[in-house]
């Protein structure tokens, strides 16, 4: 598959590395639907790019944009699932001063698993389903994963979001076989985003200093995985870890 020819969703683009990606595929000669809740960042995205509110959690949401991004862009034959959220807590704590027992909520996992592994795999579900319909070959499916797949203290909503996408970009990979729809994965470490930015200073100075590289990762370091994915028509159900090296 070549760049230019591609007709891609990227969801959660409005910023971070999903506008990074959409404004890549846009500058090479691509179509690209960018969906994401933010509007406003979705306003500032680069003329040419296609793009509406969408919230992945919601199946109807999910549906509609599908349909609406494939007129969009008279076609479909890709999707770079990236739309996540974070909501870290350890799953129990107790307070060393007050003694109080405090407990991961179920709204806030629910909110993950809500957006990063039921948002995700309805985007797969309904990209598949118009690329079937529409006999759509080849195809092009890339999930976001993330080094936290192997498992990290205080996010048991993200990991097991991201393990589970992980998985099944080979359980996809392998059902998709016979529409010609190839499934990758990215499982990017810390990477420069307005989501790292976010961190407690502190936490995230120690974080930066334990990768090998030296350095924390730029939205580019992950594009060049996406891309390859993309590009190789022999890469399929597996995850590429661009992380620095960077173990938790």
């Amino acid at each position: 598959m070549q760049l230019k020819d591609l007709k891609i969703i990227v969801t959660g683009g409005a910023q971070g590395m999903g506008a990074h990606f959409a404004q890549r595929i846009h500058e090479a000669g691509g179509q690209v639907a960018v969906g994401d809740v933010n509007e406003e960042r979705l306003a500032e995205l680069p003329q040419g790019i296609h793009r509406r509110k969408l919230d992945v959690s919601n199946e109807q949401d999910v549906t509609d944009f599908v349909q609406w991004a494939h007129g969009a862009m008279g076609g479909l034959n890709g999707l770079i699932n990236n739309a996540g959220i974070l909501r870290d807590a350890l799953l129990v704590k107790k307070d060393r001063t007050t003694g109080q027992v405090k407990k991961l909520s179920t709204a806030d996992w629910n909110a993950v698993i809500g957006v990063n592994l039921t948002g995700a795999t309805l985007m797969v579900r309904e990209v598949v389903t118009k690329m079937v319909e529409t006999d759509q070959r080849p195809g092009v499916i890339v999930n976001m994963s993330s080094i936290a797949r192997h498992g990290n203290r205080g996010q048991s909503n993200y990991v097991s979001a991201k393990a589970a996408l992980a998985a099944n970009t080979v359980t996809w990979s392998r059902e998709f076989a016979p529409f010609a729809i190839r499934v990758g994965s990215v499982a990017p470490g810390m990477i420069e985003t307005p989501m790292t930015q976010g961190m407690n200073q502190k936490a995230r100075d120690a974080l930066v200093a334990s990768i090998p590289v030296g350095r924390i990762g730029l939205p580019e370091d992950i594009w060049v995985a996406v891309k390859f994915i993309i590009e190789c028509e022999y890469f399929n159900g597996r995850t590429i870890d661009v992380d620095g090296g960077l173990n938790f």
